[in-house]
């Protein structure tokens, strides 16, 4: 049985109702969007021209690109505007425990799982700058 584990990334408080932050984990840049009931992070890189997504428009579940429109859907990662495209990003298990929003660690890159999932990311507005995951050198409790 695969035991799953978590990394904390911010409060829920820190992601406004129907928008989206970027933070940077393992040098992966994740968009965290909040939907109301749940929260679902994908890459914060649009597949047509790298647009950050986490400042896009989030439309019942999906985000606008805010350089050139184009629609991600935030719960598969495919690529719903324009219709005829195939590109598709990455999406990460998100869950929420004591208020505060986690991402599956299984989900991001091996050099991940060598920090500590114990660590709060602070998270800002996309536009400012992003965060960084802090190593803990003694990982103390894991969830």
């Amino acid at each position: 049985m695969k035991t799953h584990k978590w990394i904390r990334i911010t409060s829920c408080d820190n992601i406004p109702l129907r928008e989206g932050r970027a933070v940077n984990v393992g040098g992966l840049d994740i968009a965290v969007f909040n939907l109301g009931g749940r929260f679902l992070a994908v890459d914060n890189r649009c597949p047509h021209n790298g647009g950050p997504l986490a400042d896009g428009i989030v439309s019942g579940t999906t985000v606008v690109c805010p350089l050139h429109a184009w629609r991600v859907d935030l719960e598969c990662g495919a690529v719903t505007k324009p219709a005829d495209t195939a590109a598709c990003l990455r999406t990460f298990r998100t869950r929420v425990e004591e208020g505060v929003v986690l991402l599956e660690v299984s989900a991001l890159q091996a050099s991940v799982k060598e920090m500590c999932v114990e660590e709060e990311i602070a998270c800002r507005p996309a536009a400012a700058t992003v965060a960084v995951l802090r190593p803990n050198i003694e990982p103390t409790d894991r969830v």
